[in-house]
């Protein structure tokens, strides 16, 4: 659930001078209710463990745009979403963006899991107990990995906003602080 998408316009530069970013991701649980994960390889090499999901294009509804992401990248398609499970916010005046987060639930889901993505960062995809989930999302943005994992150990699923500041201007230096 990270802004940068090949084939997504950059959007243009806000009033406040931030690129703003609207991000679905999508929780989706097998019969087993095991939580499905996918593994991210980022511009920059690294890897980490997120949701599938990904930027919503202009015009599309932040639920079309996670069932387009969630078909790209793993080739399930999900009947209806619930929610939203929770929200995410990240401001980043040093990175240059805004980020918006909605993570929809799966309440109906079919398919084999195939990785096609055409953005070329999904590498692989799972779905995991939570301890496993834990483990794997160790490697994820705390913008990532701590709405998740509050909504699977505490079956958080009221829309509440998690608001995050990043500091800084680059990975050596970013420093990541909640604000709700």
């Amino acid at each position: 659930m990270t802004p940068g998408h090949s084939h997504t316009r950059v959007p243009d530069r806000e009033p406040d001078g931030l690129r703003h970013w609207l991000v679905a991701g999508g929780v989706i649980r097998n019969p087993a209710n095991e939580v499905l994960l996918v593994e991210n390889r980022r511009r920059n090499g690294e890897v980490d463990w997120s949701t599938p999901g990904g930027v919503v294009d202009p015009g599309e509804e932040a639920r079309g745009g996670l069932s387009r992401e969630v078909m790209e990248e793993t080739g399930l398609h999900v009947g209806e979403w619930a929610g939203p499970l929770y929200r995410v916010e990240v401001t980043a005046p040093g990175f240059g963006f805004f980020l918006e987060v909605e993570a929809f639930l799966a309440t109906y889901h079919q398919g084999d899991l195939v990785i096609e993505d055409p953005d070329q960062i999904v590498i692989s995809a799972s779905f995991v107990h939570q301890d496993e989930a834990v483990r794997l999302l160790d490697s994820a943005p705390r913008w990532v990995a701590e709405p998740l994992l509050e909504h699977l150990r505490f079956g958080i699923n009221d829309g509440r906003l998690f608001a995050y500041d990043l500091h800084g201007s680059s990975r050596e230096d970013q420093k990541v602080t909640r604000r709700a």
